[in-house]
Parts: structure tokens; sequence; C-alpha cells
């Protein structure tokens, strides 16, 4: 008989178990599309998704609060031609890599916000529960994204989209501060206090709550309101007298309703239908391109700050790694919050970089005047290292001739897990994992006497690893603190070099005449996920 401790509900589907080692790429600044003040931490990276979430993996783990995404909503158009189980793991696929790695980058206290449809929202939980926990599960919001219009082909005209919220880990202190603030109207309306100076809410906190009891209210016109109440008599005609309880009538008579304050907000609720919609963010972007430059099906900025209001405050940072628009940037930006952003496509450098330029000279669209923007900050904006590795003519792993001394030595760091930071009097000392432990790369020749150089500048208790082309046989295990590996030996094997598309792509789709007529070869599903490219899909996601 199965151990039932080891046995667990999980969703399989074609490659699951078979996911690529990714290879640790560095970043580099594109300083044209950088804008602003440089010292903000606010960065927009251009490339792979996948690829830049395992480059900010080393530095990020552990830090983001809030994570809002977008992806693919996998419509099925893309994958007409192909079988239904085929369709699914690709997706399934897509989501799998990245969410896993999403999830190591989140805080302990941080939530992630995944925006979708009817089409994978469900399978999509399944693969959080496993990620994140069934446990970690906080719920769904329902997003209404259109009102009125619209006539789907499919059997409803779909009006709303499916937010899944996780923690990474669920507690008691996420669920009492997620509470959005209150209009000034409500502030007004019920902030009256008791004649001891308390709110009802606090009064109600120190009497507590009574079994119900049977009493009768004289109305103004003379008849009797009898109900069940949780307060005596006396409480409600003192509560009538000093305004925290108010008596209206309606078209079924009179009824008693007690004003409640809550000073430290209200809980969100489920279903969003005042944070704006596709239309109003098409206007929003419209607002700051002109027709040029519309975008389809983007989000407005008033559904992001409902979501950053709620879980993160000034300071925090928060990442969007399908970015589109540039919608969850902007919103970060104008409320004071740091931010990662990644796109692939174009709309890195023709959206998210002028947006983001708009909202640091001060743009008014969105939900500035709301939050009194009035410009400032800055971004840096980042393009993935190309591979370290590549083939070369006699089908041979070399480093790449795209790297110069600088980005060998950061990369190498990187790949060795040391935190590149170069010392400015030992050249010796690119990168540190700890205050005593240090790497150094070089493309020369390393000699038994330049390594006794290395050797007698060190302290007491450093330790030192150099990475390099070729060394002396003499260099090897000469000094027990010392380690010198060859590159790129040292490499081989440890991730996948040379890819630099992680995508979500299907190309060359046979249209209908050519499908009839043309056998399909066979495709593995390997051919399909390196087929992969969001560009053919940038409908389907902010």
């Amino acid at each position: 008989m199965a151990n039932k401790n080891l046995q667990k509900l999980e969703l399989t589907w074609i490659g699951k178990g078979e996911e690529p080692k990714l290879e640790p790429r560095i970043l580099i600044e594109n300083p044209e599309y950088s804008y602003g003040d440089p010292d903000t931490g606010n960065m927009l990276i251009h490339g792979d998704n996948l690829l830049a979430l395992k480059a900010l993996e080393q530095d990020y783990a552990g830090k983001i609060k809030c994570i809002y995404i977008d992806p693919p909503y996998n419509t099925g158009q893309a994958f007409e031609y192909y079988d239904d189980g085929i369709e699914h793991s690709i997706w399934l696929n897509l989501m799998y890599l990245r969410l896993k790695i999403l999830y190591k980058l989140l805080k302990k206290d941080g939530v992630i916000f995944i925006n979708l449809d009817e089409n994978e929202q469900a399978y999509c939980k399944l693969i959080c529960d496993e990620i994140f926990g069934r446990e970690n599960y906080i719920g769904d919001l329902i997003w209404q994204k259109r009102k009125g219009g619209g006539n789907d082909s499919r059997f409803f005209a779909i009006d709303h989209d499916y937010v899944l919220v996780y923690a990474k880990f669920k507690s008691k202190e996420i669920h009492s501060k997620w509470k959005v603030s209150q209009s000034e109207e409500y502030l007004k309306r019920y902030k009256e206090k008791d004649e001891n100076g308390r709110f009802y809410w606090d009064t109600l906190a120190r009497d507590g709550l009574q079994n119900p009891i049977p009493i009768e209210i004289d109305c103004p016109d003379g008849t009797i309101l009898r109900m069940n109440s949780q307060k005596s008599k006396d409480t409600i005609l003192t509560g009538l007298e000093n305004g925290t309880v108010r008596l209206s009538q309606g078209r079924n008579g009179w009824s008693l309703h007690h004003k409640v304050y809550m000073p430290s907000g209200q809980v969100l609720r489920s279903i969003l239908t005042d944070v704006g919609t596709n239309k109003t963010a098409g206007d929003e972007i419209k607002s700051i391109f002109g027709n040029a430059k519309s975008f389809d099906y983007p989000k407005p900025e008033g559904l992001i700050s409902k979501i950053l209001e709620l879980t993160t405050v000034e300071g925090d940072i928060v990442l969007d790694s399908f970015l589109g628009s540039g919608t969850t940037a902007a919103v970060a930006h104008k409320m004071g919050r740091k931010y990662i952003g990644v796109e692939l496509g174009e709309h890195a450098k023709t959206h998210c970089y002028p947006r983001l330029k708009a909202v640091v000279d001060g743009e008014q669209g969105g939900i500035s005047k709301a939050v009194n923007w009035q410009g400032g900050g800055g971004f840096k904006f980042y393009t993935l290292a190309p591979s370290l590795l590549q083939k070369d003519k006699f089908d041979n792993w070399v480093i790449s001739e795209n790297y110069n001394a600088d980005m060998l030595a950061a990369a190498m760091a990187k790949q060795e897990g040391f935190k590149y930071q170069p010392d400015d009097t030992k050249f010796w000392k690119q990168g540190r994992s700890s205050e005593q432990d240090f790497i150094y790369t070089t493309t020369q020749f390393l000699t038994a006497e330049s390594l006794e150089s290395i050797h007698d500048d060190m302290l007491p208790g450093e330790s030192l690893l150099i990475c390099c082309k070729a060394f002396q046989k003499e260099c090897k295990n000469r000094f027990p603190n010392i380690s010198v590996k060859k590159i790129p030996q040292m490499l081989l094997n440890r991730c996948e070099f040379g890819k630099d598309d992680y995508s979500f792509n299907i190309v060359n789709l046979p249209t209908e005449e050519t499908a009839e007529e043309t056998e399909e070869p066979e495709i593995t599903i390997q051919e399909l996920n390196d087929q992969s490219n969001t560009d053919t899909q940038t409908t389907l996601f902010d």
C-alpha cells in the first residue's frame, strides 16, 4: 500500500519535468533609453522574460513585494491546427518555468497577481497550487474589463477577467493589512462619535455582541418597529440621540442602521467594477501617445493602483515580467514604488520607454491627479547580454566574441554565485561571495609566477577562485586557498548556452487551404518550444 504521506494532487502535461537549465545572463544598460534620476533602482529590461527573470534571481531573490503579470491568455487562435494537448502543454510550460522563478523572487510576505481569462485560469490555479501551495491561495479578483457593447461569438459575451492571487506565505498579518482607503465622502459620513467620544465601531468592540433580544422602537409616523437586536433598547435610543444610529423609512417600512467607521480602511471587494476597463486603458494610452501608438487590450492604471495600494507601501519593489504597454511600471512610479519591468517585444522601446519618460516628465493621465503626481524620478533601460559561450566553425564551444574583459568578469561572477564588485586597489578582487571569498577572471595565460604574486597579496583567511582560459600545470593545486579553473570547460553542461528565446510562439501555421493539401510533418515538443516568441501574441497581454 502506498504511503499516504507521499501522495499528492498534481497537474501534468507533455514536457513537464524536462525544464531547460537556464543560463544566468548579465544585464547591460543601454543609456540611450535610460531617463531621469539614475539612482532610483527602477529597471526596464528588454529581452526574453524567462532569461531576464533568471538574470534577476541572484540579486533579487526574496526581495520583490508585489508581482503583477498579464501573460498570454492562450485563446487557441495560434493553435488552430495543433492537437489540444500540445496547445495546453506549450502554454503550461511557458507559465510553469516563469512562475517557479517568480516564486523565488517574492519576499516572504510578497503577493503575486496573475491576470487571465477563462481559457487558462483554472489550469494556472493548479500550477500555482503546486508552486505556491494551495494553502497560500488568497482568492480570485473579478475585474470587469468592459461595460456594455460587444457581441462575442462564444456562448457568453465575456465582460470580465480573472486575477489569481497567491501569497508566498499566507498569514494573519497579510489579512490584517489588506485594506483599501476610504473615500472622503465615506469618512465624513461615518465619523460620528458617541457621548463618550468613541467611534461607534469602538463601542461595539467594548461592549461585545449579545444574543438577539426582541425590542420595539417608536417610529416618527406613530408605527412601531419590532425587531430582534444584539443591542439593548436603551443603547439604540442613545444612539438615535447622538447620531451613531439612524432610523430610515423605505418601501418595506422602517429600519435601523448603525454607522460604522473603519479608520484602517475597508476590505477589498472581490468584484472590481470601479477601476476602469480596457477602453479606459486605451484612452489613457491615447492621451499620452495619440492614435499612432494604440495598444490592444491594455490594463487601466486604476486596476494596478488598487493592487499596489492593497499590498505595498512606498519603496517596495514591484515586478511585471509581461510589461506590454508599461502600465504596471507607470503606476508604480507615480505611487513611489520601485519597479522592474520586462518586455520582449519592441513595445519596450515603442511604448514602455516613452510612457515612462512621460511619467518622469509629469504626465497627467491615468491616476496622476488622484495621487497628485508632479513628475520626477527616473529609470534605467537594460538589455540581456548575449550567451556567454558560442560555437566556433569547428563546432567547439568558445567564449563569445561579444564579451569584453569586464563583461566576462561579471558573467563569470554570476555563473559562480559571486557578486560582481571590483575592488579599487586589488585587481584580483573582482567579486565576492563573502567577506573573505573572492573571484578573479582573466583572459591572460596564468603562470605560476603570477599566481605566486597574487597569493602573497592575500590576507590570512582569504580564499580565491581564478577563472582563466589557460594556465601552467604548476598552478594546479599550488595553494590550498586558491582554486584555478579553465573556461569554457568549467561551464560546459552546466546550463543551456546559445539560446536567446524561451518565449511563446508557433510559426509558419498552415492556412486552411494548405492544411488540407499538405501532410503535416512530425513535430516534437522540443521543436515547438524552440519556436517560441511572444511577438505574434501582442494582442493577448498588457
